[in-house]
């Protein structure tokens, strides 16, 4: 499951007095948002509707989209997923696993590795399980990994 990336359009988001402002990215987009309601940004340009999220490392595709990034400028896999595991912390997840498996240049020896933090029941039916994957190319070749 590969998800186009809108995190790499947008360069900053400024918050002042409930107001939402984009600065680069999608134009004329603004929103006075009230604390009780689902925050929603609607792009008058475009029709484009983006959600605010909350907690936005809770969701496995927004990890994964993070890691692709410091995959993509050369920081090392294992510091990348040791970050993603700390930006979990923050938000209170019971557990996490994230495996990468690569094919460095090509070549038939692919390798596999994973880390996990806390409790993954992967065993049982009634565990509810937010999983994702994901695939970047770089020029060192192919990463795919799961959440």
């Amino acid at each position: 499951m590969k998800i186009s990336s809108y995190v790499e359009e947008i360069a900053r988001i400024e918050i002042q007095n409930k107001l939402i402002k984009l600065i680069k990215g999608i134009k004329n987009l603004q929103l006075n948002y009230k604390k009780k309601k689902k925050k929603k940004i609607v792009s008058t340009e475009n029709l484009t509707l983006l959600s605010q999220f909350v907690k936005p490392y809770e969701s496995p595709n927004i990890l994964a989209e993070f890691i692709a990034g410091q995959l993509k400028t050369r920081v090392s896999f294992q510091k990348a997923m040791q970050k993603a595991i700390k930006l979990t912390e923050q938000v209170d997840t019971k557990g996490i696993q994230i495996q990468i498996s690569r094919s460095i240049n090509k070549k038939e020896i692919a390798r596999v590795d994973w880390i996990r933090k806390d409790r993954v029941p992967l065993q049982n039916n009634r565990a509810k399980i937010d999983y994702c994957s994901y695939t970047v190319r770089t020029i060192h070749g192919d990463w795919s990994f799961t959440h």
